[in-house]
């Protein structure tokens, strides 16, 4: 991370040149603006002449010394460096993105995007990175091209490593709404989809991986049975559509967990059917299976039960005799 800093600090990407008619409607703008960073001169002492001519009358030779403007080193806003008033400086998104950029696109790959996670301190499979993506509304897996990271930060309103973690909760909070939730749920199928590739539907592997982080804050109940089903495979399904990763969210909030409310006749994806029936048969294997452990823990009971009434009454008989002799 230091290195990264130390780069940002002193980019050589800042340090172009700026035309000759810039530089000096920059000079003329400060010098007239009263005191706002341009030079003002002390006051002399009374005269009765202008302050431009000298005591013998003669007219100073006035000298107008242009000196290159550097925004990065005077902090002085370039064009389009602040937004709405609130101090985001366009030129620290740039040097912030170069940290990470690819020598030969532009745009962050797979390693910058590695650093750039290291350096907010996150895992780059978290889910943190993943609201991170849907703020930055990123087309794909490790990858922010110029634009996405540039119009993201603008959306969050950050323009430093600091500033980016410290939305973090901000950004998890949000998440959290109904709506944004939707739209999170919808925008990570697509950004699990390989773009190059021109894929149409989920890995069955990447979907799972992509379920369980997408409902991080908040688990649904049959979550976890719905990815056992995947993960056996019993429907032979080599991809997810994207109509089934859609469905499945409003299968998560209009079914029961106990499934008594799912209907075949109702408009729901066929895998569905073939999950439901799975899990109702799984569940009545373990109903069965819970039932004969408790019978053979029964049995189990009897044979190693204590003494029989029987028995009991003789030792006790023998008990009476024993203290009556005495």
């Amino acid at each position: 991370m230091g290195q990264c800093v130390t780069k940002c600090k002193n980019p050589t990407s800042s340090l172009g040149s700026k035309s000759e008619s810039s530089s000096k409607s920059h000079h003329k703008k400060g010098s007239s603006a009263g005191g706002g960073g341009g030079h003002k001169e002390e006051p002399s002492a009374p005269c009765s002449k202008a302050s431009s001519e000298l005591s013998n009358g003669t007219k100073a030779l006035e000298v107008t010394v242009e000196t290159p403007v550097i925004p990065a080193l005077t902090g002085e806003p370039c064009k389009d460096e602040c937004l709405d008033g609130d101090e985001l400086s366009m030129h620290r998104i740039d040097e912030l993105f170069c940290c990470y950029k690819d020598e030969h696109e532009d745009a962050i790959l797979e390693e910058g995007m590695e650093k750039f996670c290291d350096d907010l301190c996150v895992d780059p499979a978290e889910f943190r990175v993943l609201v991170l993506a849907w703020k930055f509304q990123a087309a794909t897996m490790c990858k922010f091209t110029r634009k996405e990271f540039v119009e993201g930060c603008k959306a969050i309103q950050a323009d430093s490593l600091e500033g980016i973690c410290s939305r973090f909760p901000c950004m998890l909070l949000d998440a959290q709404g109904e709506e944004n939730f939707k739209d999170l749920y919808r925008f990570t199928f697509q950004f699990g989809l390989d773009a190059e590739e021109g894929q149409r539907s989920l890995q069955r592997e990447i979907a799972i991986a992509l379920w369980r982080l997408v409902f991080t804050q908040d688990t649904p109940t049959i979550l976890e049975h719905w990815l056992d089903f995947l993960s056996e495979n019993p429907s032979g399904i080599r991809g997810i559509s994207r109509d089934t990763w859609n469905m499945f969210l409003n299968f998560t909030q209009a079914i029961g967990p106990d499934l008594s409310n799912y209907s075949e006749d109702e408009a729901w994806p066929s895998l569905f059917d073939t999950f439901v029936e799975w899990e109702l048969e799984r569940r009545k294997k373990e109903e069965e299976q819970a039932l004969m452990a408790q019978e053979e823990e029964g049995r189990c009971t009897e044979i190693e039960c204590p003494p029989t009434t029987d028995r009991l009454e003789t030792e006790g008989s023998r008990g009476s005799q024993t203290w009556g002799g005495h």
